[in-house]
């Protein structure tokens, strides 16, 4: 007896392992088509995995996947009552409810109940063909190898993802977002029921097509849930008089520039079901998005706006604006290359700081002055004599900034924002001169919200993180921290626009460091600004590039700004003071060396700045005909003695003429006691002979 237990145990082991060998044979021979479950949507989420905007498939529908984790465990009861109560105890097929559906429709002769389980569902929602007798038992096998394959876990997963709730909709989250506006987390009795009923029949029950019915299936769930105890009679006499919802809303399309760039930037194979996730802040880029509707009803003409906004020290942008409204302007501007203005100015005075070439209360000459052929004005068409470093930052200043770019070198400048990430776009072939102070460069908002914020953030230059998982980027130090810091307080002390003094931002006591610019011909205005936590850019202006006279950066942007900054938390506290406060930039006089730009180190106290060393003449860009003696020299300003220097060869000390060795185009610059150089380029023109 013992002998024939063991052989029959031996035979049903033996058949068991052979079933579960040929099971798994089968299996990889003939895997499921996970095409469905692989092509579904991109999805963008910002930094808490709140969506910001889908993707739809290729085939035109929207299918993002949705966890059970995701979903209100509401809509998780009453789909496991209506669909498969015994889903996680039973192999993908469940005997006890295809018995009980074989014996009713032997006794009434017709289909009472249906014996389809979750898993028979999803395997139909992978591969889907007609209600056909064979492609019944093909989904039977099917959910038997999905329930092996993936768990319960998975095969929920699945269905929460696939499952069809009308027109283009696909999953849980699909559907809560169109028919409520919402994410699925948080759903109310009358909604978990209707999301339920949905998928017996998506089209026949769509509510915007088809209410009553939509609501008589909403209906029978929600009484069936208090037979099952889920819900008290009272809740679902409440939630059956709810309304449901007959508005197919639009899928979220939250920084729907910003968006669009990172998912174009995913590899096509990597694409499909790819969760993007932002630095982004859903709540505050929706109330930005509200924010530049409102301002570009406000803009004259056609022009448009941008904006950045950063979290300075971890250089994480949280809300972004390609343009006022992406139905009107899909355009990033946001990448333009535009004209700053006097916006790269702090930087100039940064470098000279950092260099102890200026000091912030350092002396220089707001007057009309010739820089080889070109003259440059103020904005307001005035000058005002004697001011500081510091003034002539805060009234950007264009003399002083000149002056101080030539201190710093204009190609060391260009050389330096590059290595600091910014692209500096020069026109043409030309390369970097004194201009570039006034604005003779183009450059993205982008790249000036990158500068900013390391500027903000001690001079230390980062990439900015736009993506969750995005290491931090290999940072460059621009300039000291003193310097940085010293240029910062100063554009604290700017005065601010008019109409927003008494704005939250000011009454927040946030004090906000910000420079204004605007391009020649009224083209561009900007403002960007930081406080301690945060950096803010802005730019307004026509997405073609043509001007808007009068409108500058202080007018047309500035206001935005501070509003922007009126959108955002308080700061956690107040700057970072410096490691260093006994620096030379933080005294309130300047060393004597720095007291006025372009004095001897050695000269005790300068009260007036020397005049600045320049060629009378020959003209910059002349054509000149020598004379007997040659061509006269004459040179004002500098220390002396003056020595000229003609193609790089001295000349004799002294010397007030130059003879010219043959026609065609000559240098000529003249050097001071103290090394200052000006030059010109002129055309030296022989008569013909006979």
């Amino acid at each position: 007896m013992i002998r024939l237990r063991l052989r029959l145990l031996l035979k049903t082991g033996l058949a068991a392992a052979l079933l579960l060998g040929a099971a798994a044979g089968l299996d990889a021979l003939m895997p499921p088509d996970l095409t469905r479950w692989t092509g579904r949507s991109v999805r963008v989420t910002d930094a808490e995995g709140r969506l910001l905007r889908p993707f739809a498939t290729a085939d035109g529908l929207w299918r993002l996947e949705t966890g059970p984790e995701d979903v209100d465990p509401l809509y998780l009861a009453l789909l496991r009552m209506t669909e498969d109560r015994r889903f996680g105890w039973h192999p993908g097929v469940d005997p006890a409810a295809v018995l009980r559906a074989a014996g009713q429709l032997a006794l009434h002769q017709r289909v009472v109940s249906g014996a389809s389980t979750l898993t028979m569902q999803t395997a139909r929602l992978l591969s889907p063909k007609p209600r056909t007798l064979s492609a019944k038992l093909e989904e039977a096998l099917r959910a038997v190898q999905l329930q092996a394959r993936f768990g319960t876990g998975g095969v929920l997963r699945m269905y929460l993802t696939l499952a069809p709730f009308g027109g283009p909709l696909e999953g849980v989250t699909a559907a809560t977002q169109a028919w409520f506006g919402k994410a699925p987390h948080s759903l109310s009795p009358a909604e978990a029921a209707l999301l339920v009923a949905l998928p017996q029949s998506p089209e026949r029950l769509r509510p915007d097509r088809n209410p009553e019915a939509a609501r008589a299936a909403r209906n029978r769930i929600l009484r069936r849930a208090v037979d099952h105890g889920l819900l008290a009679a009272e809740v679902v006499a409440s939630a059956m008089a709810e309304p449901v919802p007959v508005v197919q809303r639009p899928m979220p399309m939250l920084a729907p520039h910003l968006t669009e760039r990172l998912a174009a930037a995913l590899p096509p194979e990597a694409a499909a079901g790819t969760v993007i996730r932002t630095t982004l802040n859903g709540p505050l880029q929706q109330r930005l998005e509200e924010l530049g509707r409102t301002t570009l009803s406000r803009l004259n003409g056609d022009a448009d706006l941008a904006v950045v906004v950063v979290e300075t020290q971890s250089h994480r942008v949280i809300a972004h604006l390609g343009s006022g409204d992406w139905r009107q302007r899909k355009l990033d501007l946001s990448m333009a290359v535009r004209s700053p203005g006097s916006a790269l100015k702090p930087f100039i005075y940064a470098l000279a700081f950092d260099d102890l070439s200026l000091h912030p209360g350092t002396i220089i000459p707001d007057a009309p002055e010739r820089f080889g052929s070109w003259m440059p004005n103020n904005f307001d068409q005035d000058f005002h004599g004697q001011v500081t470093a510091r003034e002539a930052l805060q009234r950007s200043l264009n003399i002083p900034a000149v002056l101080a770019l030539e201190q710093v070198g204009p190609v060391r400048f260009a050389a330096l924002m590059g290595m600091a990430g910014a692209n500096l776009v020069f026109p043409g072939s030309d390369d970097p001169g004194l201009p570039v102070a006034l604005g003779g460069v183009g450059i993205r908002l982008m790249d000036l919200a990158k500068l900013y914020a390391g500027l903000a953030d001690g001079g230390l230059i980062s990439p900015l993180r736009l993506t969750a998982d995005a290491p931090p980027g290999q940072p460059y130090r621009l300039v000291g921290e003193a310097a940085a810091h010293a240029v910062m307080t100063v554009l604290e002390g700017s005065p601010l626009p008019d109409g927003v003094a008494g704005g939250l931002a000011v009454a927040r006591d946030r004090r906000i460091g910000f420079k204004t610019g605007t391009s020649f011909g009224f083209r561009d205005a900007w403002t960007i600004g930081a406080s301690a936590d945060y950096t803010v850019a802005v730019w307004v202006g026509r997405a073609d590039g043509s001007g808007r006279p009068g409108q500058m950066g202080r007018t047309a942007a500035a206001p935005l700004l501070f509003r922007v900054f009126d959108l955002l938390p308080p700061d956690r506290g107040p700057r970072r003071p410096p490691r260093d406060p006994d620096h030379a930039l933080f005294r309130s006089q300047p060393p004597v060396a720095l007291r006025v730009l372009g004095t001897d180190p050695a000269e005790p106290a300068p009260t007036a700045t020397r005049e600045r060393l320049r060629i009378l003449f020959p003209p910059d860009g002349s054509t000149v005909e020598p004379l007997e003696d040659g061509i006269a020299l004459k040179a004002a300003g500098g220390r002396p003695p003056l020595r000229w220097v003609a193609n790089g060869v001295p000349l004799p000390m002294g010397a007030t003429f130059w003879q010219p060795d043959s026609s065609g185009f000559s240098r000529l610059s003249v050097v001071d006691a103290d090394g200052r150089r000006s030059a010109i380029t002129l055309q030296v023109a022989r008569p013909e002979t006979d």
